[in-house]
C-alpha cells in the first residue's frame, strides 16, 4: 500500500449530489463494511427509498439525515492500491462558509459538484472561491446528474465554458472538469458507456494520479518548536545532557550539517542529529514530524522557529491578512482583542484596523464595513504583541495560516491567511 494521501474536500450547492458522491466512491472502492450497507438499505428500504441511499454512509447528524444535507465536516477515509484518501465532505449552505473553510483548509483537491440541470448556483460561485482563497491547488468542477439530462455534451460544454469565464478572475491554478452520475456511478471509478463524447479520465482516476508532490514547499525551511525535550535521565550519560527540538516541519529540507538559525534570536548553529520515533534519519521534510539535535546549546523554547540563514520568514508584530470570522457570539470589530495561534506560537493581538468586507457571491469589496460577522470573511490588519514569524500563505499554508481565539471564552473565533507583513 502506497503512502501517498491525498486530503481532498467536496462542496457545491445543497442538493447537487455530494454525500452521494462520496458514498459511491466508498461503495464501488469496496471501502465499507457489509453491516454498514446492511444498515443503509435497511435505512432506505424504511424511509420508502427505491435505491440504496449511498448519501446515508456520511450524513452521520441526525439532523442532516432528517433534512438530506450536510451541517457538519464529515471526515472519510478509503484507500486504493494507489492512494490513501482523506475527504472531508463539506456544508453547502451559506451560513455553515466556516465549516467549508475548516475542511478546505487542509486539503490539496476540491471537487465542486455542480448540477447539469441548474448550472452554476451562487454556491458553487462561492466555494470556488473560498477554495482559491485557501490556496486549494487543484479543482475538479464535477458536473453531476448527467442522467437527468441525457448525458448531453452541449449541457456539459455549456456549464464547463460558464465556470472557466468565472475562474479566469479567480487563482485557479489545476482546473479539471469530469461529467459524471453518482447515483449512476458514470465516470466516477470507471468510464462511462453513456458519454463516448467524454475523452478524459474517471474521477477516481484523476484522484489517484493528480501530482501533488510539488505542491508542498519544500524551498523554505521552517521547523516551529512544538516542545523542548529534556530527559535529565543522572543514570544515562547520553540522557543527562539531552536537548532536543520537537514539532513538525512546515516547509523545506533538513539534513544533519545543515547551518540553521534560531529566531527570534538570529543565533546560527548546524544539526547535529534528527530523530524520529524510528530513529535517526538523513534528512527531514515537510510535513514529517522529527526531533531536531543542534551542536550548540541555544536557548530555545516553544513557539521559536528554525530557519536557514539567508531564507527566514518575515518577523513581524504587524500583519495583513483576510480573516474568515466562525462565531456568532461576537463581532470582529476594530480595537478588538484577540489571541492569536500561529504555528506552534501564541500571543495577544488587537485589531488595527478592518480594510474591507469581502462579498464571497459578487466578490464585492465594501470597504466602508465596521465589523465582521458570523461567516463573513475581511481584510484585517492585526498588530501583535510578540513577534510573529510568518510567510505568506499563498507561499506557505502553514507559516501563512493562524487561528483567532476570545480571550474571555477560549473559543476559536476566526481563521485568518496572512496577505502581507511588514
Amino acid at each position: 500500500m502506497s503512502n501517498d494521501i491525498l486530503r481532498f474536500a467536496t462542496a457545491g450547492s445543497v442538493d447537487d449530489g455530494k454525500s452521494t458522491l462520496i458514498g459511491r466512491l466508498l461503495y464501488d472502492s469496496k471501502s465499507i463494511f457489509e453491516d454498514q450497507l446492511d444498515a443503509v438499505e435497511r435505512t432506505s428500504a424504511a424511509r420508502g427509498e427505491e435505491q440504496t441511499n449511498l448519501a446515508l454512509l456520511t450524513d452521520g447528524l441526525r439532523a442532516e439525515r432528517e433534512q438530506g444535507i450536510t451541517i457538519d465536516v464529515a471526515y472519510r477515509y478509503f484507500a486504493t492500491p494507489k492512494r490513501t484518501f482523506i475527504i472531508a465532505d463539506t456544508p453547502g449552505h451559506i451560513q455553515y462558509t466556516r465549516n467549508m473553510v475548516t475542511g478546505a483548509s487542509t486539503a490539496d483537491l476540491a471537487i465542486i459538484l455542480v448540477d447539469a440541470r441548474k448550472g452554476l448556483q451562487e454556491q458553487s460561485r462561492r466555494h470556488a472561491f473560498l477554495t482559491t482563497l485557501l490556496q486549494v491547488p487543484h479543482l475538479v468542477l464535477a458536473v453531476n446528474k448527467m442522467d437527468l439530462v441525457d448525458y448531453s455534451q452541449d449541457r456539459f460544454e455549456e456549464i464547463k465554458s460558464e465556470f472557466s469565464e468565472f475562474a479566469a478572475k479567480l487563482d485557479a491554478r489545476d482546473l479539471t472538469f469530469v461529467p459524471i452520475s453518482a447515483l449512476h456511478g458514470d465516470n466516477v471509478v470507471s468510464q462511462s458507456e453513456n458519454t463516448p463524447w467524454y475523452t478524459g479520465g474517471s474521477l477516481l482516476h484523476h484522484l489517484e494520479n493528480v501530482h501533488i508532490a510539488s505542491d508542498r514547499n519544500l524551498i523554505d525551511a521552517r521547523f516551529p518548536v512544538q516542545y523542548v525535550i529534556r530527559p535529565h535521565r543522572s543514570d544515562d550519560p547520553e540522557l543527562h545532557d539531552y536537548r532536543g527540538y520537537a514539532g513538525q516541519l512546515a516547509g523545506g529540507v533538513l539534513k544533519p550539517g545543515d547551518e540553521v538559525t534560531h529566531l527570534p534570536s538570529g543565533l546560527s548553529t548546524r544539526i547535529a542529529k534528527i530523530r524520529t520515533a524510528d530513529g535517526e534519519v538523513a534528512e527531514a521534510f515537510s510535513p514529517m514530524s522529527v526531533t531536531l539535535l543542534l551542536e550548540d546549546e541555544i536557548d530555545i523554547s516553544r513557539g521559536d522557529m528554525i530557519c536557514r540563514p539567508n531564507n527566514t520568514p518575515t518577523v513581524s508584530q504587524d500583519i495583513e491578512a483576510m480573516v474568515c470570522w466562525m462565531t456568532d457570539a461576537r463581532k470582529l470589530t476594530p480595537r478588538s482583542k484577540l489571541i492569536v495561534k500561529h504555528t506552534t506560537r501564541t500571543a495577544k493581538v488587537v485589531v488595527k484596523d478592518l480594510r474591507y468586507r469581502l462579498d464571497v457571491n459578487s466578490l464585492h469589496r465594501d470597504e466602508g464595513a465596521d465589523h465582521l460577522s458570523l461567516n463573513e470573511i475581511g481584510r484585517v490588519r492585526l498588530r501583535s504583541t510578540q513577534p510573529l514569524f510568518v510567510d505568506e500563505y499563498a507561499k506557505n499554508r502553514q507559516t501563512g495560516g493562524f487561528i483567532l481565539i476570545d480571550e474571555a471564552t477560549n473559543t476559536t473565533v476566526g481563521a485568518g491567511m496572512v496577505v502581507k507583513a511588514d
